[in-house]
């Protein structure tokens, strides 16, 4: 190398970051939102069809209609709408059978993760359980209190999932109760069924805090396979 040379670096590595896709990005944030959406309809509340305009969420979330379009592709999918011709776009309610399929389903692996925990979460992970029921949320049959039990009861079965440290389980369980969100949100909006679901959380804490892990998994599957009861009645008066 002669003298005064001046070395060139190489360029490969330092090339800039590519910017974030927009569009891939627009798609995320609205395929989250009207999920969000969807799971806290009152889907089967109503015997309304509830139906999604492309147009109109385009106009709503400020995007041109693709990331729009691709978001509901991803939900149709995942089985929370469905593209009906000369439509559109509707709100998946599931038949009787359909949720008593995902009830069972979700039973069988959360009563998984309740073993899981109960032999492998440390104390304070078990203990924080309790933490998510309040004197509010479990004695105040009220619609207020109701709204925040109903975001309790899912916290506490996603935290079974989530401290069974299986991310197998987390990754099957990912949408299954929430397809049954709503079903759950009717079943305890009633007194007597409300009161049964309080009672059996705290017995599965119970189990898990005594390291009881054949107790833990009865309980958590006999109380989720409850749901299915419910939801056979409520088919019945169809």
């Amino acid at each position: 190398m002669r003298p005064g040379a001046q070395v060139r670096r190489p360029t490969g590595s330092g090339r800039r970051a590519k910017a974030p896709d927009n569009g891939q990005t627009n798609k995320r944030r609205i395929y989250q939102a009207l999920k969000q959406a969807i799971v806290e309809m009152d889907v089967y509340g109503t015997d309304k069809t509830i139906e999604l305009g492309e147009r109109q969420l385009s106009k709503e979330y400020g995007v041109s209609r693709t990331p729009v379009r691709e978001a509901i592709a991803m939900l149709e999918y995942e089985g929370f709408v469905r593209t009906v011709p000369r439509r559109g776009v509707v709100v998946v309610r599931k038949s009787p059978d359909q949720i008593i399929e995902i009830i069972e389903a979700w039973a069988a692996l959360e009563a998984i993760a309740a073993r899981l925990v109960a032999l492998n979460a440390r104390p304070e992970e078990v203990s924080a359980l309790r933490d998510l029921f309040t004197d509010s949320n479990v004695e105040d049959f009220g619609p207020e209190a109701l709204g925040e039990y109903s975001r309790a009861n899912l916290d506490f079965h996603q935290a079974i999932i989530r401290l069974s440290g299986s991310q197998t389980l987390i990754d099957l369980t990912e949408d299954l109760l929430l397809h049954v969100r709503g079903i759950r949100q009717i079943a305890i909006g009633r007194a007597e069924r409300r009161r049964r679901s309080i009672d059996d959380h705290f017995g599965i804490i119970d189990a898990l805090e005594k390291r009881d892990a054949d107790r833990a998994e009865a309980l958590s599957r006999q109380h989720t396979l409850g749901l299915t009861q419910f939801v056979e009645a409520i088919g019945q008066q169809a």
